[in-house]
């Protein structure tokens, strides 16, 4: 369903008129979606690092508390294109900031839940409340930014993710040692409140959104047309693949981590997440590999450096893990963030629509690495983990070389017809 502020960014002289950096509010604009960036992934993911506590507690298997991971990316991925569509009725802003304070509560409740199935319910409705930030987030950027700038600008973003991972992470693990998981979960959530008060704060009003009618019938048409088209399929399924080899690591590391022949206390697991900075740069350089190296290049750089990453990982020694973990980090965030930045350049019309089915993708691929993660870390150890992790791989070198044929074979046929 494009909106009018769609075809305003396109095709009107107002689009001059876009941030780029060094222009007044670019730098706010960037610092409040940093933010909001932070507390949707420190949220998010706030019970990951916590699950040997939280099986622990409630007598649950790895399988069973990844719900509380699975549950809340499931929930975002279902809910992703709704809340999308009504950022075209009540504008970007709107949305992102009723989305947060409905997370944010939600995460002060959480630490209350008497039982494991409480706890992923809550998880599920915090999860669906988080859904309306990162599309309508890729959307005001894709209208309130210069087109040359849209990678760096939504690479910030995916670093304020990854920032927010990471911190959540490092937070719950060492207040859940000294404290417990309750106590872990209670700091990640006024982290977040923080942080979505700095959010509201500092996004300035958006200059180039128009709001459209809530159009049912419109809405299935142009996701319809999304997913008929083969460019913005492919980049689906590469975000869906990347992010199942991500989840699966990071729900099932700590369980790993906790056994011997390593045996790290909580806080120590929690701070193997620093590894996250590591996702901060290579995300905030994912214009400069596009520049180099071209889209396909730079998702071949990611998926090798995953893959190998995936391997190290299978070495008893800890230096040995902690490599394998960089290395997946970085290509993780440098691919998500050249497929997520193709998603907003590529559909020239209904952008909130596409992004969100991206993001829809792309958490439907969280919750599915994280439960057969688990499960084949249950059935076969680390090993089995990382298989899932490869299996995933090889789909996005799968579907990079078959975007790859396609082209040129588009290209030979325009030869000949010409």
């Amino acid at each position: 369903m494009p909106s009018a502020s769609t075809k305003a960014a396109v095709t009107s002289p107002a689009a001059d008129s876009r941030l780029s950096p060094g222009a007044p509010g670019y730098r706010r604009m960037s610092l409040a979606l940093f933010a909001a960036g932070v507390a949707t992934f420190a949220l998010l993911y706030s019970t990951q690092a916590l699950l040997p506590a939280v099986s622990a507690e409630f007598g649950a298997t790895a399988s069973a508390a990844s719900w509380t991971v699975s549950a809340a990316t499931g929930a975002l991925a279902l809910c992703v294109i709704p809340l999308s569509a009504l950022s075209e009725r009540f504008g970007r802003r709107s949305m992102m900031t009723a989305s947060l304070a409905v997370a944010v509560l939600v995460g002060l409740l959480v630490p209350l839940a008497p039982s494991l199935e409480v706890l992923i319910a809550l998880r599920a409705v915090q999860g669906a409340a988080l859904a309306g930030v990162p599309a309508s987030a890729m959307a005001f950027l894709a209208e309130e930014v210069r087109p040359k700038a849209l990678i760096a600008a939504i690479g910030l973003f995916v670093a304020g993710n990854s920032i927010g991972g990471m911190s959540g992470r490092i937070v719950t693990g060492w207040v859940a040692q000294l404290w417990g998981w309750r106590a872990g979960l209670a700091a990640v959530g006024l982290m977040a409140v923080v942080c979505a008060v700095a959010f509201r704060a500092l996004l300035p009003k958006a200059r180039h959104f128009t709001p459209g009618p809530l159009n049912p019938r419109a809405l299935g048409r142009t996701v319809r047309e999304h997913l008929a088209d083969p460019l913005l399929m492919r980049l689906y399924a590469i975000g869906a693949l990347f992010m199942t080899v991500f989840g699966a690591v990071y729900t099932v590391i700590g369980y790993r981590l906790v056994e011997a022949p390593f045996s790290l206390p909580q806080g120590v697991i929690g701070s193997i997440f620093l590894v996250y900075l590591v996702g901060t740069v290579s995300s905030a350089a994912a214009g400069r590999l596009v520049g180099r190296l071209g889209r396909r290049g730079a998702l071949y750089l990611a998926v090798s450096t995953t893959a190998a990453g995936l391997l190290l990982s299978l070495a008893d020694a800890l230096p040995a893990v902690l490599a394998g973990l960089v290395l997946i980090t970085a290509g993780f965030f440098a691919g998500h963030a050249v497929a997520s930045s193709s998603v907003s350049r590529t559909a020239k019309t209904g952008r909130a629509q596409a992004s969100a089915l991206y993001q829809s993708a792309y958490y439907l691929g969280s919750s599915a690495g994280g439960t057969l993660g688990a499960v084949a870390f249950h059935a076969g150890g680390w090993a089995g983990t990382v298989l899932i992790g490869l299996v995933a791989v090889l789909g996005v070198v799968s579907v990079t070389l078959y975007g790859t044929h396609s082209a040129r074979a588009e290209a030979r046929r325009l030869r000949v017809a010409c």
